[in-house]
């Protein structure tokens, strides 16, 4: 039998969401010590990856980031090695570091993209290109044209390339898409997804000015809603309006065409049927209160032909109090950071630890020749290919806002285009 050989990984990002460091501090929000780099720590631990690196535009934040995982990581969890390789070296300040740490790997080793939406297309670009494997996190582009040039260059390149839509693995979603599946034509989809205020501080630096809250916050349940839609039905118009006004105003003072709250509504069309039609919205906002409880307010609603789902991932019949902070409804479903009876990291059944290790094992399947990078388009894995429509909705709203137009979808042999 082949072997599955360890695998050097990668992070490019060095943010919230790969160590839970904010450049002003630990992060106030539910990942705290980040998801990224713990959840590949971790897969050290358990012999699947080796070495690891970890590249960002300012090297200066590098001390603080080390003292941070060593504090809040390997001084939580027994046996954890936090060490890593970082680029770039010496305190500089690279805005293009990811190519030296790149051109430093070796064909069919891996590369996790954590970065501000615009530029996840030019480093993933960049690596596929070097024979390397890719996780993207959601959106995986910011327009289509550039969704499709990766699938065209994973597939040239025979690379594994994921989009990391982590809402799959939730054993809620997973087993409400199912249920959708015996429910008949698709009718109608109602999602609402919302973060607060303090989230505008965290990520000024880029709000309004490379992305929106559609493309960061709307692109969870439109993947979800695509994928339960996968063979069911196909997105055919768009249309976007949106909220403004707090963004913009103190004391958050983002540049003026931040939205706070952005809707798309969108028109499906039946691919069995040719009378059936179906409606889908998708809200998303970064202005919620600051002290609702809950730091991800999220919910959903599916109405078929022989029934509905009612989805709510933010009350989950888990609360706690606590006298300074008040109500908290908390997701361990998601990152649980409390540690095993043993001392060790005990989230791996945690469906955002699940979304990086499903990743590192089909690439590790790959690279030892038990499968193709192509078989994960036939399942349900959040590959390039099977993300296309996600990002294709995402650009028609973004499109329609900035044009005050519908924006149509269709299929131009085999590529999704907008009209």
């Amino acid at each position: 039998m082949a072997e599955l050989k360890k695998l050097n990984v990668l992070m490019c990002g060095t943010g919230e969401y790969t160590t839970g460091w904010t450049g002003s501090g630990a992060s106030t929000s539910d990942k705290k010590i980040g998801v990224v780099a713990l959840t590949l720590f971790d897969l050290r631990r358990r012999e699947k990856v080796d070495h690891l690196a970890m590249v960002g535009v300012n090297g200066k934040k590098f001390p603080a980031i080390r003292e941070h995982l060593e504090k809040n990581i390997a001084g939580a969890y027994k046996d954890m090695d936090v060490s890593f390789e970082e680029f770039p070296k010496d305190g500089l300040v690279d805005p293009e570091s990811y190519k030296t740490a790149i051109n430093q790997m070796k064909s069919g080793e891996a590369v996790i993209i954590f970065t501000p939406d615009s530029t996840h297309f030019s480093i993933a670009l960049y690596a596929i290109e070097r024979g390397l494997h890719v996780l993207i996190t959601k959106p995986a582009t910011k327009t289509l044209s550039d969704h499709n040039t990766l699938i065209e260059a994973a597939k040239k390149h025979n690379v594994v390339c994921f989009v990391e839509h982590h809402k799959r693995f939730d054993p809620v979603y997973s087993d409400a898409k199912a249920k959708a599946a015996t429910l008949g034509e698709f009718n109608f989809f109602n999602a609402w997804m919302s973060q607060p205020k303090s989230q505008l501080e965290t990520f000024r630096e880029w709000a309004g000015k490379d992305s929106d809250i559609s493309y960061y916050l709307s692109s969870h349940h439109i993947d979800i809603c695509c994928w339960i839609l996968q063979d069911i039905a196909i997105p055919t118009r768009v249309i976007a309006s949106a909220a403004t006004g707090i963004a913009t105003s103190e004391p958050y003072n983002c540049v003026p065409q931040t939205e706070d709250t952005i809707t798309l509504m969108v028109d499906w069309e039946s691919v069995r049927s040719k009378t059936h039609r179906g409606t889908a919205v998708y809200t998303a906002s970064w202005t919620a209160p600051l002290k609702a409880g809950i730091h991800s307010a999220q919910h959903w609603y599916y109405m078929a032909e022989k029934g509905d789902i009612t989805v709510d991932q933010a009350h989950r019949g888990y609360d706690v109090t606590v006298d300074d902070t008040g109500k908290a409804w908390i997701n361990p479903f998601y990152m649980k950071y409390s540690p095993s009876e043993s001392g060790h990291f005990d989230g791996q059944r945690g469906y955002g630890y699940i979304s990086i290790e499903k990743f590192i094992d089909a690439v590790r399947s790959v690279n030892a020749g038990l499968t193709q990078p192509s078989q994960y388009d036939k399942t349900g894995l959040p590959t390039i290919r099977n993300t296309v429509l996600t990002t294709a909705i995402l650009n028609a709203g973004r499109i329609s806002l900035d044009e005050k137009r519908p924006v149509g979808i269709k299929k131009d042999g085999e590529q999704w285009i907008l009209e």
